[in-house]
């Protein structure tokens, strides 16, 4: 799961790995067409998953030629509470990890931290195997840790019932628990713990909050005047509304800890927009807009942000499904490739209750997209299939 342990089969396609869906089939005719009708496909997919059931949908893509296609459309009941448009602020959830990565990175290339230091260096005692794990496999997701969010300590957090604020050093004493998935370095699979450990790494490292880091190093020098590190349920400007089906019409296979969320309730649902998901850290905390990502991938890509020792080290990848098939897809620190029939791209997924967002890069930074759906539970199999076809329209879009 991309950030929060609901099940698989009710999230976006694309949640069950950072990008599951990003094998493109018959989408060649969008990198022909022109930009109208490239924008139609995109409105015509949109406006399908809202029949759907999907309270609401953005698109932004810019091919790097001229003005980007912004996309809107959303459910009718929806509009009472907000008038969404593409530039709104949403919870970025995992997609944090791309800007994580980077602020490792960063130290990095300063010489403040090693992408071989073992976690024990920094946070002795806190992590199981901490002398056999490393930064990078931390940041790639080989380190065999047990992904947090899959302990039903943590559902109530996630869910926005719980008011209390977990911290690093709780999660992690809590996944101490559990056993190890595999030998540190042997294996791939994907967990937000890593990504909670190399947050408390990073204050560790630098004596300075993790807000003050996204704001000081990326968001700062970047002119990203909506992008911020979330450490409550305050917004910095508009933003969009995020929903889950209320517990009477949520998908039937949604397991009990999963069905109740915290919010005002409204035709079928929970408005979870005020929640703070309390366990939210590093794995997922950061909030922006489609329009700022794509800025903070232009800067990442064409080295502004890191040395191109860094940059290549961030591209350095590992197969996610398993050595026998190296090429389809490949995590790197942060960021995930996959080779689409239009174009290798760069991208990320997140998912937290209310908000789920793809972002998309080429290697040059120049072309990038973003989607975002105003819930993280997909009512049907259509609207998963509807979800898969958006990603490869979007994917194949920026190479237009």
């Amino acid at each position: 799961m991309a950030t929060v342990a609901v099940s698989a089969a009710l999230v976006v396609p694309l949640a069950a790995t950072p990008s599951s869906a990003t094998t493109v089939h018959g989408s060649a005719a969008v990198r022909q067409d022109g930009t109208a009708e490239t924008r139609a496909q995109l409105r015509e997919l949109a406006r399908k998953l809202v029949e759907e059931g999907v309270p609401g949908v953005t698109v932004r893509v810019d091919d790097g030629h001229g003005r980007p296609i912004e996309i809107s459309e959303q459910a009718a009941w929806t509009k009472k509470d907000h008038r969404l448009r593409a530039d709104d602020e949403v919870r970025e959830a995992s997609n944090t990890k791309t800007v994580m990565a980077t602020l490792v990175l960063q130290l990095v290339a300063e010489h403040r931290l090693a992408l071989t230091d073992p976690v024990d260096k920094w946070l002795p005692g806190q992590v199981r195997n901490g002398r056999a794990i490393t930064l990078r496999m931390l940041l790639n997701h080989t380190s065999g840790l047990f992904d947090y969010t899959d302990d039903p300590a943590l559902a109530p957090a996630l869910t926005g019932q719980d008011t209390h604020v977990w911290t690093s050093t709780e999660i992690l004493s809590l996944v101490r628990r559990h056993p190890a998935l595999f030998e540190p370095g042997t294996e791939w699979s994907y967990s937000n713990t890593n990504y909670i450990a190399i947050g408390a790494v990073l204050e560790k490292a630098t004596g300075k909050t993790l807000a003050a880091l996204v704001r000081d190093r990326i968001a700062g020098p970047l002119g990203l005047r909506h992008t911020f590190y979330a450490t409550g349920s305050a917004w910095h400007d508009r933003h969009a509304h995020g929903y889950e089906p209320d517990a009477a019409h949520m998908p039937p296979d949604v397991p009990d800890e999963f069905r109740n969320y915290a919010g005002p309730q409204h035709d079928d649902h929970v408005d979870v927009t005020g929640d703070y998901v309390t366990a939210d850290g590093a794995d997922a905390a950061i909030v922006s807009t489609a329009g700022d990502w794509s800025r903070f991938y232009g800067a990442l890509m064409s080295g502004r942000l890191l040395p191109a020792a860094q940059l290549a080290e961030m591209r350095t990848t590992v197969p996610e499904i398993g050595p026998e098939d190296p090429d389809e897809l490949g995590y790197g620190l942060g960021i995930e490739t996959a080779k689409t029939d239009c174009g290798t791209v760069w991208d990320h997924v997140g998912i937290v209750p209310g908000y789920a967002t793809y972002n998309v890069t080429d290697s040059t930074g120049r072309r990038t997209a973003s989607f975002f759906f105003a819930t993280s539970t997909l009512p049907t199999k259509q609207a998963h299939q509807t979800g898969a076809a958006l990603m490869d329209a979007v994917n194949c879009a920026i190479f237009d």
